[in-house]
């Protein structure tokens, strides 16, 4: 572990050398805002919850995420720098868990500088906080997972693009399962309810929602912890062949 922290500040750190950062900072806040407040309707509501803004955080999650995580490996061995990187006395592993947890340490002063929507509940009204805390934990732990499946999808290519449309993808598949359009739409084709249910366990989604109701279950902690790890043990094998 010793060996960990230097990467993981390098990574870190990285990320504010490029106006990339700022730039996600910025697009992240005012979209997340803007959706909660004018299509979601926060003021018209007149509830005093955060649930409308969760509501939304998958959503913006699906296009943001994928364009930090495209650049995790794709960019390293575009510019061969990658290789760089294995001539010192560094693990593949340690690599992989430092540019995760830099990237999630990145993502969560994104869901962080959202605290002024909280504020502003607290100011309108008196918001039950239970739900608010779990729904922030549930937030960064979808986060977590978001990014481990875009990183394992930028260590398939050097293609940046390339590497956020496997990204995208792929989080769009465990968005939409547990989507009730989608799942209504399924059911319409004719699949049968067991099945349906059975893929919206796979799904983002269905886990998420539990936090932002107030419930903070082992279920789906372990299911977004299930799929950082898997993710993470994949794209360790796809660097060390």
């Amino acid at each position: 572990m010793k060996g960990l922290y230097p990467l993981v500040k390098r990574e870190f750190l990285g990320y504010f050398r490029t106006p990339i950062a700022y730039v996600f900072l910025a697009v992240f806040i005012v979209a997340s805002v803007s959706l909660t407040w004018f299509l979601g309707q926060f003021f018209e509501s007149n509830h005093a919850s955060l649930e409308r803004f969760f509501v939304f955080v998958p959503w913006v999650f699906l296009f943001l995420i994928p364009a930090v995580g495209m650049r995790l490996w794709s960019e390293e061995k575009r510019s061969g720098t990658w290789e760089l990187l294995f001539t010192y006395p560094v693990t593949v592993t340690q690599a992989v868990l430092a540019k995760f947890l830099a990237g999630w340490a990145f993502i969560g002063i994104g869901v962080a500088c959202t605290f002024t929507l909280p504020v502003t509940v607290t100011y309108l009204g008196d918001p039950e906080w239970g739900p608010v805390v779990s729904g922030y934990l549930g937030t960064l732990l979808m986060a977590g997972a978001y990014l481990s499946v875009c990183s394992l999808a930028s260590a398939l290519t050097k293609n940046q693009v390339i590497a956020f449309v496997i990204g995208l993808v792929t989080c769009l598949v465990l968005v939409f399962l547990g989507w009730s359009v989608f799942n209504s739409l399924l059911l319409n084709l004719g699949l049968p309810v067991w099945i349906v249910d059975g893929l919206a366990n796979f799904s983002f989604i269905t886990h998420f929602e539990y936090f932002t109701r107030g419930l903070i279950t082992l279920r789906d902690i372990l299911f977004f912890v299930t799929v950082m790890a898997g993710s993470l043990w994949l794209n360790i094998i796809v660097l060390e062949r």
